[in-house]
């Protein structure tokens, strides 16, 4: 009796795991099947714009024949390959997402020098800067630390990248960095249009656009990617923003970081 008694035990268990795991699979299911659907909606008006252009200036670009109109060829020549990037760049934040999502993603803590890797960055991005907008790096001191450096770089990459899209021309953006004995940080400054208070406890989601910024082009994945990344290193993440008058982001990467060589999940 006893036996029969704690072999139907094991047995009920075994059918609670099982409802359990089935449970865990329809949930994550629910939630690949709404992230599908929200950058079908998403891609469906986000790539509306970028292939328009390429279709008007292609169009435009045959109609520019001599040789004193190369201006204006190279006008739709620019506009084409922007209108590209930012359609490579949509899907690039998807992709990175789904690595995110399925735990693809793993940390290689290397030592670098920061004041060197943020100018590196600093250059990368400078192609997006709007007319007369420029940045300003203040690190007043050199110095080696440890993180991943392809994480980094896609942190900082989306945080200057925002704080140029969301700036009007002309304005300066401000970079600085400091290292301390508990580790380093980076804060990226602008002047732009701000966030409303009422938004900023969801800027951290995924798909998320603030009100005043559904006129600007992007897929709402940006910082949400960024938490995502900050969280692998161990990193802690300070916004303020005030509407109309710009945005401070920090970013801070604590030393002897436990998240060395671990995967993403």
């Amino acid at each position: 009796m006893e036996e029969r008694t704690v072999i139907l035990k094991e047995a009920l268990q075994r059918l609670e795991d099982s409802q359990m795991e089935l449970s865990e699979a329809l949930d994550k299911e629910r939630q690949l099947n709404e992230i599908k659907g929200r950058f079908v909606s998403m891609a469906s008006h986000e790539f509306r714009t970028p292939l328009s252009t390429v279709l008007s200036s292609a169009s435009l670009l045959s109609k520019y024949v001599k040789e004193e109109e190369q201006p204006q060829r190279d006008r739709h020549i620019g506009k084409i390959k922007n209108s590209v990037k930012h359609l490579n760049d949509i899907l690039e934040d998807f992709l990175n997402l789904g690595k995110l999502d399925e735990g693809k993603v793993s940390v290689h803590m290397t030592p670098f020098e920061l004041r060197e890797f943020i100018e590196e960055t600093c250059d990368e991005v400078k192609g997006l800067l709007k007319t007369g907008q420029q940045i300003t790096h203040r690190h007043d001191q050199t110095g080696t630390v440890h993180a991943d450096k392809k994480l980094l770089r896609n942190i900082l990459f989306n945080l200057v990248s925002n704080a140029i899209k969301f700036s009007e021309e002309g304005h300066r953006l401000i970079l600085t960095s400091q290292i301390s004995e508990n580790g380093f940080s980076i804060q990226v400054i602008d002047h732009g249009i701000g966030i409303a208070d009422k938004d900023q406890e969801h800027l951290f989601s995924s798909f998320f656009r603030a009100t005043n910024a559904t006129n600007i082009q992007g897929t709402g994945l940006g910082l949400h990617l960024v938490k995502r990344y900050a969280d692998l290193l161990g990193g802690i993440i300070n916004l303020q923003s005030r509407l109309n008058e710009g945005t401070s982001v920090t970013i801070f990467i604590p030393v002897n970081n436990e998240h060395e060589n671990n995967s993403g999940h």
